[in-house]
């Protein structure tokens, strides 16, 4: 594992990395297999996984450890933590939004569910409940958009709620919460009331907020705006930032005030991708064929002049996240295009077709980035300035979900089952096959 120097962010939802490292360290060397996945993206939220080993080849039958029937499509990412599962669910149309949890065998061990009899709109390729949940050991908290933001304990008993307001945007919301410290942070938007907002994370008092300029709900396409992006925590030297992006800007915050520390121009008026740090520098990326920045760590104010590395005008369409390493950018594009960008200078070093359209973020292990596309098409392919694909694993199930890993097993949503998939060890007489849990 390559060492974190001084200039390299140190990316934390606390005590989920600092579990990680304390593993890590007890672990030595040889195949490292950390045990908790808490959020959307990982312990660092940009999919950076410490373990090594991880399957490469599977199927419908083969490797699987287990799969569970899902009560309808999702798009959101399980989250893991010791022996427990965690995945967000609607039915009914969004009017039943809904937490579950599972074992580590795929039994189901509760799910508590709230009604949303309002009408709320959403795109049909955006199932209500995109956003994934969050847990730090504690406690578990899922936002269900106009629905509430719930958090429980992780017997399932119920802490508290609140009312974050009415999200209202034709194509609806999909940014997942984020715990840091003694903080839950969500961007609660798209749409005309948009807010960045810190709550506490032991009553889900709010903290402090920031509001962020809305947009039209719809309409004629040149009005359409928004940012469906999930915050991430950063630390630069002393200093912790809350990097968010939103229509125009990338913007960092303090996390303890909400004030802002600086902001760069260039993104374009709709941002799906969540921000990346790393290496001393931060990439946020627009969606809808929109632009990129990537910003030096470390100013103050506008450093939009100063700062700014490099923007690219227009890009092709991007939902899912990338990862920074080793000098480089990797992200698949939505048209199943993977791509291969300089840090520093933004030059394209590859771009090469991977598969089918795709809505997954990237992630990372061991030098190998892990992408399902969205006919259920796993992608393993190199980090590296040479394209070389690894494998392809197909499931043959839609899925616009994101990977999940956790001790040496992967949690794939699919719009029909969750999947976990573990490599198998060599089977007893008469053994083998896959399972469905019950």
């Amino acid at each position: 594992m390559r060492t974190l120097k001084h200039h390299t962010p140190c990316l934390l939802p606390c005590a989920a990395f600092a579990a990680l490292l304390a593993a890590l360290v007890l672990l030595g060397p040889g195949p490292a297999h950390a045990d908790n996945w808490p959020a959307w993206r990982g312990p660092t939220g940009q999919g950076l996984c410490a373990e090594k080993g991880l399957p490469l080849r599977w199927s419908a039958t083969e490797n699987v450890k287990w799969k569970v029937a899902l009560p309808d499509a999702g798009n959101s990412t399980p989250a893991v933590w010791g022996g427990k599962v965690f995945v967000t669910q609607a039915v009914k149309r969004g009017k039943e939004r809904m937490l579950l949890c599972l074992d580590r065998d795929g039994r189901e061990l509760w799910r508590r569910a709230v009604e949303h009899a309002e009408e709320e709109p959403t795109h049909g390729d955006n199932p209500y409940c995109s956003a994934s949940p969050v847990t730090d050991g504690e406690r578990v908290v899922a936002f269900h958009g106009s629905a509430g933001l719930l958090c429980y304990d992780l017997d399932g008993k119920e802490l508290w709620r609140r009312d974050l307001g009415k999200l209202h945007h034709i194509w609806g919301n999909a940014a997942s919460p984020v715990l840091h410290g003694d903080l839950c942070l969500v961007n609660c938007g798209p749409g005309e009331r948009t807010y960045l907002a810190a709550l506490e994370v032991r009553t889900g008092k709010t903290v402090w907020q920031v509001d962020i300029p809305g947009g039209a709900l719809g309409g004629e396409s040149s009005t359409w705006t928004g940012s469906w992006s999930t915050p991430l925590i950063a630390r630069w030297g002393d200093r912790e930032e809350i990097i968010a992006s939103f229509p125009h800007r990338v913007r960092a915050f303090d996390p303890r005030t909400g004030a802002e520390l600086w902001s760069c121009d260039g993104l374009g008026k709709l941002v799906y991708t969540s921000p990346l740090a790393g290496e001393g520098s931060v990439v946020a990326m627009s969606g809808f064929m929109g632009p990129a920045v990537a910003v030096r760590a470390g100013g103050k104010g506008d450093v939009t002049a100063e700062r700014r590395l490099w923007r690219h005008e227009k890009a092709q369409q991007r939902i899912g996240s990338g990862v920074i390493a080793g000098g480089h950018v990797y992200i698949v594009n939505d048209p199943g295009v993977a791509e291969c960008i300089e840090l520093q200078t933004g030059k394209t070093v590859w771009r090469e077709r991977l598969g089918a359209a795709c809505w997954s973020s990237a992630v990372l292990s061991d030098g190998l980035l892990y992408v399902p596309d969205q006919e259920g098409d796993c992608h393993v392919f190199r980090a590296a300035p040479r394209f070389e694909v690894v494998a392809r694993s197909p499931l043959g199930e839609r899925t616009r979900a994101s990977i999940a890993v956790s001790d040496g097993e992967l949690f794939i949503r699919t719009y029909k089952h969750l999947w976990c998939i573990r490599e198998a060890k060599a089977a007893a007489p008469g053994g083998g096959g896959s399972t469905e849990a019950r």
